[in-house]
């Protein structure tokens, strides 16, 4: 059975489609199935992997709100091994769509039940808040990566979210675990990226990846190119970085490619 891992962090801006993109690519690259599931409206991880979203018939959408079916819903993308569950701006929608929906924090778990023992891996791109759509992507997932960014209020709001996984932990999925936090946009010349390297893994240990996400103009350029930054420049540190970190949770969980 394949592993759900959600990407998540309510605050905007901190690498958290970069990093569902481009773990997503890498774990493919290592000839795993992976399944990318972009559950933010705005869709840039479907067009990061080159869909166009305005070109989507079925998106997660459906699948969490008509009940339609996640498997016919999948799409294959020009990476070998990997496949997309795309997003449409419709999904703006769901959040007050879903509200008198029984079991509304369940809809994407029923829905990704369906394929979960299709593939190695299945990244979950979520909008940056935490509202019912995140909400399920956390109680559908077996554990969740927190991207953060190398930056002066890198710790606001963590808290906040920190909370929130604890009372998904309590009430809707037990088995949640918090796989790493991952800090982004690192940049090894300035004070203030070591400073917060250092903030973060007195406060949170061994939950703290060692795998640093530098930043990168190859990380930044290839969503323009529909993308991921694996296919647009192998050899580039963002590309590296980013198969070192699918190495480490592989190695976390013993997998091997």
């Amino acid at each position: 059975m394949g592993k759900i891992i959600a990407i998540a962090n309510q605050k905007g801006g901190v690498g958290k489609t970069t990093t569902a993109i481009n773990l997503a690519a890498s774990l493919a690259a290592l000839e795993l199935k992976t399944l990318i599931v972009d559950a933010d409206p705005q869709a840039n991880a479907t067009s990061g992997v080159g869909k166009n979203p305005k070109e989507v018939e079925v998106s997660i959408y459906e699948c969490m709100v008509d009940g339609a079916d996640a498997e016919k819903s999948i799409v294959k993308t020009d990476i070998k091994f990997l496949d997309l569950l795309p997003s449409h701006i419709d999904l703006v929608g769901a959040e007050v769509e879903m509200v008198s929906i029984a079991q509304r924090e369940e809809k994407m778990k029923q829905a990704l039940g369906k394929v979960v023992d299709q593939y190695d891996y299945i990244i979950i791109d979520c909008s940056p808040s935490l509202g019912l759509i995140t909400v399920n992507a956390l109680t559908a997932a077996d554990s969740v990566i927190v991207p953060v960014q190398c930056e002066y209020f890198a710790l606001e709001g963590l808290g906040k979210l920190l909370n929130t996984i604890k009372i998904i932990q309590n009430r809707l999925n037990p088995d949640l675990e918090i796989e790493g936090i991952l800090l982004t946009m690192y940049d090894l010349r300035l004070n203030l990226s070591n400073q917060v390297v250092e903030e973060v893994k007195t406060h949170f240990k061994s939950m703290v990846f060692d795998t640093l996400i530098p930043r990168n103009i190859k990380l930044s350029e290839s969503p323009s190119f529909g993308v991921p930054a694996i296919s647009h420049d192998a050899e580039s540190k963002g590309s590296l970085a980013y198969l070192n970190l699918a190495r480490e949770i592989m190695q976390r969980n013993e997998v091997t490619a």
